[in-house]
């Protein structure tokens, strides 16, 4: 997880929270890359709820600082005035699941994200967690529940994700990192943490940057070879070279792409649904 892989799906999430109860409104991306080579289920789950729009405008609805920002439910959203919200906010979704898919080259490493779920290992839909810091304890070797399902991991915007999981909540009130509440579970935001958009921005190379078309690994090319290049691009042949070597003039246009930006330039618990059961938060 700590490679960038070519073609891997690039999913950025517009957020708004506030920090602290002195703090204004802060606003910012996270961008993510998904492992589709070894989470080909769970990613295409996320591509396809991307792509509809369900996590547009809903929020972060369980922060629990040192462990998860949870959401992707696509009843929270606000009705009228925070926290005014659907009573099913927090045991959402669409109602089709997935089974829950591991790989040992997937863990609970500081910026993953996973599916939530509820006791049923095969019950994970449309909602999502990030670790705030690793969260080993939710992987499946550490668990004997199968534990949770990691599919991808932040690239940029980590310092927003630590900024939500500073924000006060229902179980931790005060906002503040030194007194933090042990049996924190529920965790909603006192103030709304919102997911403005979530959208695909393109997919990954190996190299770090984001591309939108074909992979060119030749970027480095002289100007013989550009012109090279563009000689072939217009169709001249060397007959036809040399057939106009003996002309007034000869203009050459030689044009070369730019290598594309780097990613980071641009700029209810009783019925545990979809609750990570975490047992370093059981009372």
């Amino acid at each position: 997880m700590q490679y960038t892989y070519q073609g891997n799906a690039i999913v950025e999430l517009e957020v708004s929270y506030v920090p602290s109860h002195l703090s204004p409104r802060a606003y910012g991306v996270i961008v993510i890359e998904l492992f589709e080579q070894w989470a080909p289920i769970t990613t295409e789950n996320m591509i396809l709820h991307v792509e509809e729009g369900i996590y547009d405008g809903i929020f972060f609805h369980r922060v629990i600082d040192d462990f998860v920002v949870q959401g992707g439910d696509p009843t929270c959203s606000t009705i009228l005035v925070y926290p005014a919200t659907s009573p099913q906010c927090g045991s959402g979704g669409t109602g089709e699941t997935i089974p829950l898919e591991h790989n040992p080259n997937l863990s609970h490493v500081d910026g993953a994200i996973g599916m939530a779920r509820s006791q049923d290992p095969d019950s994970a839909d449309a909602q999502w967690y990030i670790a705030e810091t690793e969260a080993h304890g939710l992987d499946p070797e550490n668990r004997e529940d199968e534990g949770y399902a990691t599919f991808g991991i932040v690239r940029d915007g980590m310092s927003h994700i630590r900024g939500i999981a500073l924000t006060p909540t229902s179980d931790d009130p005060t906002g503040e990192e030194i007194v933090q509440n042990p049996a924190s579970s529920a965790g909603r935001p006192t103030y709304e943490a919102e997911i403005i958009t979530v959208r695909m921005i393109g997919v990954s190379d190996p190299d770090g940057t984001l591309r939108f078309g074909e992979v060119d690994t030749e970027d480095d090319k002289g100007w013989l070879s550009s012109m090279s290049d563009a000689l072939g691009i217009i169709g001249l042949s060397l007959g036809s070279l040399l057939a106009l070597a003996g002309a007034s003039f000869l203009v050459f246009y030689v044009a070369r792409i730019d290598p594309p930006l780097g990613i980071d330039q641009g700029q209810k618990p009783p019925t545990f649904d979809a609750v990570l059961l975490d047992e370093s938060y059981e009372s």
